[in-house]
């Protein structure tokens, strides 16, 4: 199945999570065109100079980031970091975590839930 940029399913959530600002996600494929049936979320996020997605937990669950444009600061569990394009998180299995666009660059970020 191909998908061009741009024509992908859009959705905006005010304050994500209880995190601040506005952030975008670009559904890449909903989890009913997988062959599978664990793929909760496949999304390419746009989360622009001071918003975030707020600190929650995912049980039963793995979410997989790769950093693909801007800077970020992450939380995971007990670790905070600072990330770039390039890097990856992959958080889950009741842990908490949270992401925030830092700088003046718009944040770029390949999501991926999958559920076990």
């Amino acid at each position: 199945m191909i998908r061009k940029f741009g024509s992908f399913d859009v959705e905006r959530r005010e304050q994500m999570r209880g995190g601040p600002g506005t952030v975008t996600l670009e559904h890449l494929f909903h989890k009913d065109e997988f062959g599978g049936e664990h793929v909760r979320l496949c999304a390419r996020l746009v989360i622009p100079p001071g918003s975030g997605i707020g600190p929650h937990e995912h049980d039963e669950e793995d979410e997989f980031f790769l950093i693909l444009r801007g800077r970020a600061i992450v939380q995971d569990n007990e670790t905070t970091a600072e990330l770039g394009p390039g890097d990856t998180l992959l958080t889950g299995r009741g842990g908490s975590h949270s992401i925030t666009c830092k700088g003046n660059e718009t944040l770029e970020v390949l999501a991926f839930i999958v559920t076990y």
